[in-house]
């Protein structure tokens, strides 16, 4: 692993540079460019709170529903788009793939770091919604760059494990779409956390994108730490994702370029 990492760093340049080419790709002959990647968020965040706050009114601990929403919605967004795209990267460049050398996790890797960019950009429709509702940082928020970090770790380990399956079964880009749904729902982005059955909490909390988005509203909008261990396992199972994905991916490498 130590060697993988050490021959990524090598090609830093490389990576950097598709990075830049990702995100010009991305909006290029874009009506609106980097204005989409406001848009989904924001645009489902409306939604959102106008269903929830006249129709089901769930409870948002006093937290006003646009906030609320957009707060998970924003770093779901990051995941989402990077997993999508990351997951056809090597495919929609079999061209590069067949004919030069290059760690073949660049391209997936790019993807992710592509969507920071993205993430970037939406953030500063957060920080005019925290200017409008008058919400306070506190020192809690200081944990936000590692919530973020453990989530590019999660996030970099689903989208190398899908890219190269992708090589091998294409069936791969239809069943992502419908996973995501499924993990949505299994994660506190329309809901709190506090709607979990207590029976069900510990299990429930396994899901890392669980204890991340919930961290995020707490660091952020409620001031609260979350809970340590639940951060702990989080990061354990997201680092456990990471190496095995990477693990997969560098042992399947050697052959994409025959099934390609």
């Amino acid at each position: 692993m130590i060697a993988y990492v050490r021959e990524l760093a090598a090609y830093r340049e490389l990576l950097w540079s598709w990075v830049g080419r990702e995100v010009k790709v991305r909006y290029k002959q874009s009506l609106l460019g980097a204005a989409w990647a406001i848009l989904q968020p924001l645009s489902a965040t409306i939604i959102m709170a106008l269903v929830f706050a006249y129709f089901v009114r769930l409870p948002t601990g006093g937290i006003p529903y646009p906030i609320f929403y957009y707060s998970a919605l924003l770093p779901w967004t990051f995941t989402v788009t990077s997993i999508t795209l990351g997951t056809e990267s090597l495919v929609r460049n079999m061209h590069l793939v067949t004919k030069i050398y290059f760690p073949r996790e660049i391209l997936p890797l790019a993807s992710v770091l592509a969507g920071l960019v993205d993430l970037s950009i939406a953030s500063v429709v957060f920080v005019l919604m925290m200017l409008f509702y008058r919400f306070p940082l506190g020192p809690t928020f200081l944990l936000v760059p590692l919530l973020l970090l453990i989530q590019v770790l999660l996030t970099s380990g689903v989208v190398l494990f899908s890219s190269a399956l992708n090589v091998f079964y294409r069936d791969v880009r239809f069943i992502v779409p419908l996973g995501v749904q499924l993990w949505m729902y299994l994660t506190p982005i329309i809901y709190p956390v506090d709607l979990v059955p207590d029976r069900f909490r510990a299990i429930y909390m396994l899901n890392p994108m669980a204890v991340l988005i919930d961290g995020y509203r707490r660091a952020i909008l409620y001031q609260e730490w979350p809970d340590p261990t639940q951060l702990l396992v989080a990061t354990a199972v997201s680092l456990l994702v990471f190496v095995l994905a990477y693990a997969y991916f560098k042992r399947a490498e050697a052959v994409f370029a025959d099934v390609i």
